[in-house]
């Protein structure tokens, strides 16, 4: 299965240990999602949130979404239009979070190659994963298993939920 980023997606190029925090600050957490969501990354990227576009890419460091178990962490991205997360590793919780929440994530070894505003598209299945930069050459990424990417797809895993309940037991 090809999954593409639009051709306008551009990577926004983040360090490592990216905590819960960071992405869902604790001050605004009494607030709904769409609060959250505009301080996500501010202290660390404080023009994110005002100008990252839906199917932009976040590109980070090692140890991405490390810290809480805060669900609003991946939903403030997911509520931005960020259509991927590319690291060479994620925190558990995080990982589990994101494609709950239809974030599709990509484990790279190689995430700190990729240039900061590059258009990038990837491959992924349940048997090999590749990034493809802007110039042509192919990052190695993790494969993902099929029902992650039935999560991704459906847009999480309550709509995922929802479509086969649809279909009845026996689809």
């Amino acid at each position: 299965m090809r999954l593409n980023a639009t051709p306008r997606a551009r990577a926004w190029r983040l360090g490592s240990d990216i905590d819960t925090d960071v992405l869902a600050p604790g001050a605004y957490m009494k607030h709904g999602l769409d609060v959250i969501a505009m301080h996500c990354l501010e202290s660390v990227r404080p023009e994110f949130a005002s100008s990252v576009r839906p199917g932009d890419v976040v590109v980070a460091g090692p140890n991405f979404g490390i810290g809480s178990s805060r669900e609003q962490a991946a939903g403030a991205l997911v509520h931005l239009g960020v259509s991927a997360v590319i690291a060479p590793s994620f925190g558990g919780l995080f990982f589990r979070n994101a494609f709950n929440l239809g974030l599709l994530l990509l484990t790279c070894p190689d995430a700190q190659q990729i240039s900061e505003g590059e258009s990038l598209q990837w491959e992924v299945s349940s048997q090999a994963g590749e990034i493809i930069r802007a110039d042509g050459t192919r990052l190695q990424a993790a494969p993902i298993p099929d029902f992650l990417m039935d999560m991704v797809r459906a847009g999480g895993l309550l709509p995922l939920l929802k479509q086969r309940s649809s279909r009845g037991p026996h689809a």
